[in-house]
């Protein structure tokens, strides 16, 4: 078992805890970055698309996992960072350039909808951005003109420095380095005096107040960069896909990027990339198990969603920390075995918040 002994604030904060972080987030890296030599086309698509989905959960993790708002209408940020990337991608914008306004546009609107946003909160707060997808996809869908309406819009292949990203393997290393360079962003965040008052408030926003942390400002900081995150996977999904139109940015594409969060562990930025794997490799194991099942179940049209239902109720239930928490659970089994307690792991009693009581 290990034990770090901390001698310094310096030593609290820095990323890597110890040699064996290094060690296997460097392998991780390294077995990411030779994946394209040995993966088949299909699983490096998957591989991408976890990527993509691993930065939208960072995007809302920041805001739902780490500051405590809730939010049902996070693909509208999705949606804005897909069109507004693709728009000006074909009209041949460079890419760093239609990046970076994509990623400003996303942030305003998560500006827009967090200033309103801060007279309510809890499912208050999740009927509000909720209402804004709607109104959001509302938009794509009747601006013909520049989105397409119904009939949606191609997009062309990226060029990174007069370089086109046509192949699977040139753009899925875009997407590693945009994700582990938000991964670090957000990392550095939390360590951040930010970071720490985005916490104070998921906590107790009374308790937060106190200690002097402007809790409006803080909201509307984690809004707007949650956005602009979730703008950036934005992107990168439309260029996946190479074709968007409204109908991928709405309810159902919120109730997954929430269920992403929620299955792989609130809270911790370990739980959105766990989340994403969950998601992806959810329906492949579907459709493997609907020959197993009668012919009655396994043909109905709406297995998955009932699939993803009484996965997220029974997470919610039985293990509200995620597939995260129950590493933790696990490792720490391990490392105590055979000193471990009965009843060690069982659900702490959960009192009423202070800020529950104003």
């Amino acid at each position: 078992m290990r034990f770090i002994f901390k001698t310094d604030y310096g030593q609290d904060v820095r990323l890597a805890k110890h040699g064996g972080h290094v060690f296997w987030y460097a392998l991780l890296l390294a077995a990411l970055a030779l994946a394209p030599l040995v993966a088949p086309e299909y699983w490096l698509a998957q591989i991408t698309f976890v990527l993509i989905y691993a930065v939208a959960g960072l995007g809302l993790m920041l805001v739902a996992g780490f500051t405590g708002q809730f939010s049902i209408g996070h693909a509208a940020f999705l949606g804005m960072g897909a069109y507004t990337h693709a728009i000006l991608n074909n009209l041949g914008v460079p890419f760093p350039l239609a990046l970076t306004i994509a990623a400003a546009l996303s942030a305003a609107m998560g500006v827009v909808i967090g200033v309103p946003a801060l007279r309510v909160k809890g499912i208050y707060l999740g009927m509000a951005t909720l209402s804004f997808g709607f109104i959001v996809q509302e938009a794509f869908t009747r601006w013909n003109s520049v989105t397409g309406g119904n009939k949606g819009l191609h997009v062309k292949p990226p060029q990174l420095f007069g370089w086109e990203l046509e192949s699977a393997e040139g753009f899925y290393y875009l997407c590693l380095v945009l994700t582990v360079l938000c991964t670090l962003g957000v990392l550095n965040l939390l360590r951040s005096p930010t970071g720490r008052a985005f916490v104070a408030i998921r906590d107790s926003e009374v308790s937060a107040q106190s200690m002097g942390i402007h809790l409006a400002r803080y909201k509307t900081i984690s809004f707007a960069l949650s956005a602009a995150i979730t703008g950036v996977a934005g992107a990168l999904y439309a260029h996946k896909l190479q074709f968007i139109s409204p109908d991928q940015f709405g309810l159902l594409q919120s109730i997954e990027l929430l269920l992403l969060i929620v299955v792989g562990g609130l809270g911790s930025v370990h739980g959105a990339f766990l989340g994403a794997i969950f998601l992806i490799s959810m329906p492949q194991l579907i459709v493997l198990l609907k020959d197993y099942l009668p012919a009655p179940i396994g043909m109905a049209p709406g297995l998955q969603g009932v699939v993803f239902g009484v996965v997220l109720i029974a997470f919610v239930l039985f293990e509200p920390m995620g597939i995260y928490g129950r590493w933790l659970k696990v490792r720490t089994y391990l490392q105590i075995f055979p000193f471990y307690r009965k009843g060690m792991f069982k659900r702490q009693k959960s009192f009423q918040k202070s800020d529950r009581l104003s």
